[in-house]
């Protein structure tokens, strides 16, 4: 099947063809209140000027730690409070994951999209809750599936009256500890008729690769979104930070703050060379 791409459009939010290169960028795991706006308001100064339209990603919880006593987040209530001012003081558009149905309708009264975990892609009660809000849902390619094993996840939203749906590679499986990217994905992806975003941070995660938490090479984040924008992608995902080694989450494949700038100002020039 090839369909031909559909913008997502709402509101503040402009995803696909015609339309600013998207970026959704953040913090893994929420944080306390002043760091994450902290490093909200950078984010926002870092792209300020840049043709590309923003939403700030971050998790009120991430239920699918390696480690039980890692830091999962300060929870729903308190994440997406701290969300919400992020939101108001910032005037940011938001993306949060959801890993319950009964997140849903309280995680879309704050955020703008929600995320739909990799793992937990094929949940259908999950995937049903999120299409009922009316939010965009963005779901990510679970590892372990093929790119045309997508095209079922999009049918299960449209069932469920979902209008505005984008798709996230984020690698896949291969062997033990390692994730690689096919490019052919995206493509294939796009031909569904929906916008695809790129994964850069997670597609050089490690799961697992530190035996009680993920590693992940980080110096490879910059060479595999060179060549999703060379193939051809409607956005990007990045996780930063400003210390990446004290990020609560994802420490090693979480990119610097201030290295995100120059990456995309790499990337708008790959683009623009591409679409001619």
């Amino acid at each position: 099947m090839t369909d031909a791409v559909q913008p997502v459009i709402d509101g503040p939010i402009a995803i696909g063809p015609g339309q600013p290169l998207f970026v959704t960028a953040g913090l893994c795991i929420v944080e306390e209140e002043d760091a994450t706006l902290r490093q909200a308001a950078a984010l926002k100064q870092a792209l300020a000027g840049l043709p590309i339209g923003f939403a700030f990603k971050s998790s009120f919880d991430k239920a699918n730690r390696t480690s039980i006593n890692s830091y999962r987040g300060p929870g729903m209530d308190e994440g997406l409070r701290i969300l919400e001012k992020v939101k108001t003081e910032l005037d940011l558009p938001l993306l949060t994951d959801v890993h319950e149905t009964t997140q849903c309708a309280a995680a879309a009264d704050v955020a703008d999209i929600l995320q739909i975990p990799a793992f937990l892609c094929r949940q259908t009660d999950l995937l049903v809750a999120a299409a009922k809000t009316g939010r965009i849902v963005n779901v990510k390619k679970g590892q372990f599936l093929a790119p045309q094993d997508t095209f079922p996840l999009i049918q299960k939203l449209r069932d469920a009256g979902a209008t505005k749906i984008t798709l996230t590679e984020r690698g896949a499986s291969f062997g033990y500890n390692t994730l690689v990217n096919d490019f052919r994905a995206l493509p294939i992806m796009r031909g569904f008729g929906v916008p695809v975003i790129f994964d850069a941070t997670h597609s050089v995660q490690q799961p697992g690769g530190h035996g009680e938490r993920s590693g992940g090479d980080r110096t490879m984040v910059p060479h595999l979104a060179r060549a999703a924008a060379a193939v051809g992608v409607d956005g990007f995902f990045f996780e930063v930070h400003e210390e990446p080694a004290r990020a609560r989450s994802d420490a090693d494949n979480a990119l610097l703050l201030t290295d995100l700038r120059p990456l995309l100002e790499q990337l708008l020039r790959i683009r623009e060379a591409v679409e001619g």
